[in-house]
């Protein structure tokens, strides 16, 4: 190393510079080599040519108080960007948290109308099985058996006070409208949430990644890491005796 001139070592920072193959991370690391590389990547041809590759925008529209060279610029502008960056995140963080908390209550809506609606069937099933055996009462006056079983079987005919035929076709038509209901409310909360796991990993991996563009996220290389879990985790489950 101390063989070579300063012009040879200037020369091969400039070209690691200028292709792209030394980034500011790699000067820094250059400069504590030895006291000359810290004098050679000091350069202020070296940061300028970083400050206008790496923070082209900031360039004309940050300015800083009379910075003594380009590296220390070349400072300046990172930390205002990585800032920046650190605020956009934190939004980023809290409108997918607004998300999260958004689709868990549409989930809570979900399992009420679920709950409600099932309850409806239930009551319309307790009716009808009543309403067999008023079907069945009413026949069974009409063939021959004990008094006191046929006087049974009356009182429970006069007891209802709605025809049976008619409010027995409603109820099959009730219960039908409910077992649509319950079907479609239960694949709109299956659909919910998967959406809701799919924020959710989004939302770990902003937290994990805290400088990393979120907007270009694929979703479906999410999804496809979802099923991938499942799968595995099914897979596993096989395998236990």
């Amino acid at each position: 190393m101390s063989a070579l001139p300063d012009e040879l070592w200037r020369r091969i920072l400039e070209i690691g510079v200028q292709s792209g193959s030394f980034s500011y991370k790699d000067l820094c690391r250059i400069s504590i080599s030895s006291a000359r590389l810290r004098r050679l990547s000091d350069e202020d041809s070296l940061w300028s040519h970083l400050l206008s590759s790496d923070l082209p925008t900031s360039s004309s529209s940050i300015t800083s108080p009379n910075p003594s060279t380009s590296k220390s610029l070349y400072k300046i502008r990172f930390e205002r960007e990585r800032d920046k960056k650190m605020a956009a995140h934190r939004r980023a963080v809290l409108r997918k948290e607004s998300q999260v908390v958004e689709r868990s209550m549409k989930l809570r809506e979900m399992e009420a109308r679920l709950a409600e609606e099932t309850q409806k069937m239930q009551a319309a099933l307790t009716e009808l099985s009543n309403l067999s055996r008023i079907r069945q009462a009413s026949v069974a006056l009409n063939v021959w058996q004990p008094e006191i079983i046929r006087g049974r079987q009356k009182q429970i005919v006069e007891q209802c006070v709605v025809p049976v035929e008619s409010r027995f076709h409603s109820l099959e038509m009730e219960l039908k409208l409910c077992k649509q209901h319950i079907l479609g409310l239960e694949k709109a909360h299956k659909d919910e949430k998967r959406r809701l796991a799919l924020v959710e990993e989004e939302l770990q991996s902003m937290r994990y990644h805290p400088l990393r563009n979120h907007e270009q996220i694929n979703c479906r290389d999410i999804e496809y890491n979802v099923k991938r879990k499942k799968l595995k985790r099914c897979h596993g489950q096989g395998r236990k005796p």
